[in-house]
């Protein structure tokens, strides 16, 4: 059912992640060797606005739309939007962002 909407606002400390697939094949049609080992990585699409303490005080989730994170191998709910995949996941099982 979820596939018929294009949008999702994550509430409080979720985040709508896209995950990047690993690239198989250059431009050229060179076929690249695939590790073993591939790491979780996404991007962020959209956040919620964080979680409240006890005090009502919102906390910010961490990141924002477009950073791009390391993710746990396992984890995240799975989620079809208007014929894409993404995952949602609470802000505190985002390993960490990524920098170049």
């Amino acid at each position: 059912m979820a596939s018929q909407f294009k949008k999702l606002a994550p509430l409080l400390n979720r985040v709508l992640i896209q995950k990047y697939e690993p690239v198989t094949k250059t431009a050229s049609g060179i076929l690249l060797q695939t590790s073993e080992e591939k790491q979780a990585v996404g991007k962020v699409v959209e956040t919620g606005p964080g979680q409240t303490d006890s005090k009502g005080n919102v906390i910010p989730t961490l990141v924002k739309p477009g950073d791009v994170v390391l993710l746990p191998d396992y984890g995240g709910q799975k989620i079809k939007l208007a014929d894409q995949e993404y995952f949602l996941f609470r802000d505190s099982d985002i390993i960490g962002i990524l920098h170049q």
